[in-house]
C-alpha cells in the first residue's frame, strides 16, 4: 500500500512541485520516497512519484519507482497471489532480486500481455507502468476499485493521475476548482448518487474506472480499455447445501490470502456476522492471532457490545473496545474534509476514522474490513423486499418467505416504503426509498437541481441486480474512497477479502432463491462459517456496523455548532441559510434530515478548506 503521482505530457511539473506532492504523499507511504523522470526526443515527459508502506519484503529493495529494464513502474495496492505468479514467471525463465509483489507485477508486465497478467492476478492495485522503449504509459485500476486514481488533463494534452486530488493540484501547481453540480447531487440525493456519473467534487477531475486500463501511446492517443466486466452466471441447479460449500471454500482462499503481510494485521470488528466470518476463519483456519477493534457508543440502535464480547470471548482473540468521543467533532471534522479534498460522505466514516486511529496508535500498519458483503450476499432491508417480489410467482416459497419477513424484519424497518411487502410486487421498478427526502432537500438550495433515480442493468434477476449496482455504482465505491482515505491517513493499509474474484463468481453461481432463508438475509454466508464462527452471531438478526446517530456527536443545541453551522460561507450560493436555521431549530430530527444536515456541514466545510470558492 503506497501512494503514487505522475505527470505525462509537453510541461513536467518543476521540481518545487514534485517536492511539494511528495511530502503531501508521506502519510500514504512514510517508509520510503522515490522519483523517476524521462525525457521522451518528440518533447514528451513522464514523471512518476511513490512513497512506500512497507508490507511485503521490506527490504529497501522493494522500493518505488521500481525498475525492470526499461519499464518503470509506481504502484499501490497488493498482488495477494504474488508467490503462485513468480513460480509460473520462473518456470518461463524470469529470475527475481526480491520477494515483493512488487517485482512480481513489474515481470509480469515485462514479460506477459497485460491482459494475461491482469487477469491472473488476485488483488487490488492503481499503478502506472511506462515503458520506454515502447514509449507508452499504462495506467491501471483493479477489479472492485479498492484502489483509488484520479486524473485530470491539461489543455495541451498533458496528464496528471494519483492516488489524492491534492497530489495532482501539488504537480500542477494551483488547486481545481469545486465541482458545484456535484455538491448539489450530494446535498439533494446523498452519498448513494455521487458515482451515478463520471463527476467528481472537483472541476476537470476524474477517476479511472474500476477494472480499466488507460493506455497512452506513443503519439499521445489515449484509449481506456476494460480488461474485466463482470458477469456472474447463476447455477440453478445448485442445492442450497452446495451453495454453502462453495462458497466457504472461496471465502476461506481470499482470507488465506489476504492474511499474507510481513507486519502484523488488525481487524475491524462489529457484533456482525461479515467481520466476525473474517476473524473466526483467520484465528480458527488459519491460526491467526487475531486482535480485533470496535467503536462503541450509547445509542442502543447503534450499540453491540453483548454479541461483540461473547464473540471475543468464544474466539479468544485479543480485542480494544473505542468509545465513541464527542469532543472537538467539529475541529476534527474539518480536518477529515481537508484530507479527504471532499465532503466526508456519511458519518460513519468519521466513526470509521476514528478506529483506524486507534488501530494507528496500536501500531498497525494493515486493518481487514468486511467491506462488500453486504452487496454479495444480500444485506440490505430492501433486498428482503426484492426477494418476496422475485418469489411471488411460487406460492409455496412466497408464503413461507412473507410470513418470515412480517416476524422479523418489518418491526424493524423505519423507510416508509419498505414497511410494505407488496411494494416491489405491485411495482417492480420503484425505487423511491432510495433518494428518500430528495424532493424536501432540494427545495432548500438557492437554484432547482434535481436529478432522478436511475440504474444500470447488470443482471436479469432484480434482486441480483439491485445488489450489482450496490456493488458497483452506488454503495462499495462510496465505503472504498472513505476506507482508503481513512486508513492511510494514519499510514493503513486496509484490505477487503469479501472482494476477490474467486468469491464474487461463488456467490454469483448461488441461485437467488438460497440467498434469504426464513427472514435471514445472508443465509448463504451464515451457514458458510457456521462451526467457525460463533453460532450467536451466525444467529443474530440486528443489523448495526460501524455508525453513529448524528446527534450525539453534534449538539445542535449548543451555541457554538449553531454558530459555525450559520457562520457566512461560500455554501450560502448553494443552500438557503433560513432552510439550515429551520431545520436546526427542530432538535430532533429525522432519520434522513440528520443525513442532510451532515451533509450541509460537510459541504460547508468542503467549500471552505479545498480550494476555491462556490
Amino acid at each position: 500500500m503506497c501512494g503514487i503521482a505522475g505527470y505525462m505530457g509537453p510541461r513536467p511539473p518543476s521540481p518545487e512541485h514534485v517536492q511539494a506532492c511528495l511530502s503531501l504523499m508521506h502519510h500514504r507511504g512514510p517508509d520510503a520516497k522515490g522519483a523517476y523522470h524521462h525525457a521522451v526526443p518528440n518533447g514528451r515527459h513522464i514523471v512518476l512519484l511513490h512513497s512506500r508502506l512497507a508490507i511485503i519484503d521490506l527490504d529497501p529493495r522493494g522500493n518505488q519507482p521500481f525498475r525492470r529494464g526499461t519499464l518503470a513502474l509506481a504502484y499501490n495496492g497488493e498482488i495477494y497471489n504474488y508467490a503462485q505468479l513468480r513460480q509460473e514467471l520462473r518456470r518461463e525463465g524470469l529470475e527475481f532480486s526480491t520477494d515483493c509483489d512488487t517485482e512480481v507485477l513489474a515481470c509480469g508486465l515485462s514479460h506477459w500481455p497485460i491482459e494475461r497478467l491482469l487477469d491472473a492476478a488476485e488483488g487490488m492495485w492503481a499503478f502506472a507502468a511506462y515503458d520506454e522503449t515502447a514509449d507508452q504509459l499504462v495506467l491501471s485500476r483493479d477489479r472492485f476499485g479498492e484502489k483509488p486514481l484520479y486524473l485530470a488533463w491539461d489543455d495541451d494534452g498533458g496528464l496528471y493521475f494519483g492516488s489524492e486530488v491534492k497530489f495532482l493540484s501539488a504537480l500542477r501547481g494551483r488547486p481545481f476548482a469545486p465541482n458545484l453540480n456535484h455538491v448539489r447531487r450530494y446535498l439533494v440525493n446523498g452519498y448513494k448518487a455521487l458515482y451515478k456519473s463520471a463527476e467528481t467534487f472537483h472541476q476537470g477531475v476524474s477517476e479511472l474506472p474500476a477494472g480499466c486500463n488507460l493506455v497512452i501511446a506513443s503519439d499521445g492517443r489515449a484509449e481506456e480499455k476494460r480488461y474485466w466486466t463482470p458477469q456472474p452466471r447463476e447455477n440453478s441447479a445448485l442445492s442450497f447445501k452446495d451453495s454453502v460449500s462453495l462458497v466457504r471454500d472461496s471465502l476461506i482462499k481470499a482470507v488465506g490470502l489476504r492474511l499474507r503481510a510481513d507486519v502484523p494485521l488488525a481487524f475491524c470488528m462489529s457484533g456482525g456476522v461479515d467481520s466476525n466470518a473474517l476473524i473466526s476463519i483467520a484465528k480458527r483456519v488459519f491460526g491467526y492471532d487475531v486482535h480485533g477493534f470496535t467503536i462503541v457508543n450509547t445509542d442502543a440502535r447503534y450499540e453491540e457490545q453483548d454479541i461483540v464480547a461473547r464473540a471475543v470471548t468464544e474466539l479468544g482473540v485479543r480485542h480494544t473496545a473505542i468509545p465513541l468521543d464527542s469532543r472537538d467533532f467539529l475541529n476534527n471534522l474539518r480536518k477529515l474534509v481537508r484530507a479527504h479534498d471532499a465532503p466526508v460522505y456519511t458519518l460513519s466514516y468519521y466513526v470509521h476514522w476514528r478506529l483506524m486511529e486507534a488501530v494507528g496508535q496500536a501500531g498497525y500498519k494493515v486493518s481487514i474490513s468486511g467491506t462488500g458483503a453486504d452487496e454479495l450476499f444480500t444485506g440490505y432491508y430492501d433486498h428482503h423486499n426484492f426477494y418476496l417480489a422475485e418469489m411471488h410467482a411460487e406460492a409455496g416459497r412466497h408464503g413461507a418467505a412473507r410470513d418470515a419477513w412480517r416476524t422479523h424484519v418489518q418491526p424493524i424497518v423505519r423507510n416508509p416504503y419498505l414497511g410494505d411487502p407488496d411494494y416491489l410486487v405491485r411495482t417492480p421498478l420503484a425505487r423511491d426509498h432510495i433518494y428518500l427526502g430528495a424532493d424536501s432537500f432540494t427545495d432548500d438550495l438557492t437554484e432547482p437541481w434535481s436529478e432522478a433515480f436511475t440504474e444500470r442493468d447488470l443482471h436479469p434477476r432484480p434482486l441480483r441486480n439491485r445488489m450489482l449496482n450496490e456493488l458497483f455504482e452506488e454503495v462499495v465505491p462510496v465505503i472504498l474512497h472513505e476506507d482508503d482515505l481513512n486508513a492511510m491517513y494514519f499510514s493503513i493499509e486496509n484490505r477487503s477479502p469479501f472482494l476477490d474474484r474467486g468469491l464474487f463468481d461463488a456467490i454469483g453461481a448461488v441461485p437467488t432463491r438460497h440467498l434469504i432463508r426464513d427472514g435471514y438475509a445472508k443465509a448463504v454466508l451464515r451457514e458458510a462459517v457456521r462451526g467457525i464462527a460463533p453460532d450467536a452471531v451466525v444467529d443474530c438478526r440486528r443489523k448495526v456496523g460501524f455508525n453513529a446517530p448524528l446527534l450525539e456527536l453534534l449538539d445542535v443545541a449548543d451555541p457554538r455548532v449553531r454558530d459555525e453551522l450559520l457562520a457566512d460561507s461560500p455554501i450560502y450560493q448553494v443552500i438557503r441559510r433560513d432552510r439550515v436555521m429551520e431545520r436546526l431549530a427542530k432538535g430532533a430530527l429525522a432519520n434522513s434530515e440528520s443525513k442532510f444536515l451532515f451533509n450541509v456541514l460537510n459541504v460547508k466545510m468542503f467549500l471552505e478548506e479545498c480550494g476555491g470558492t462556490a
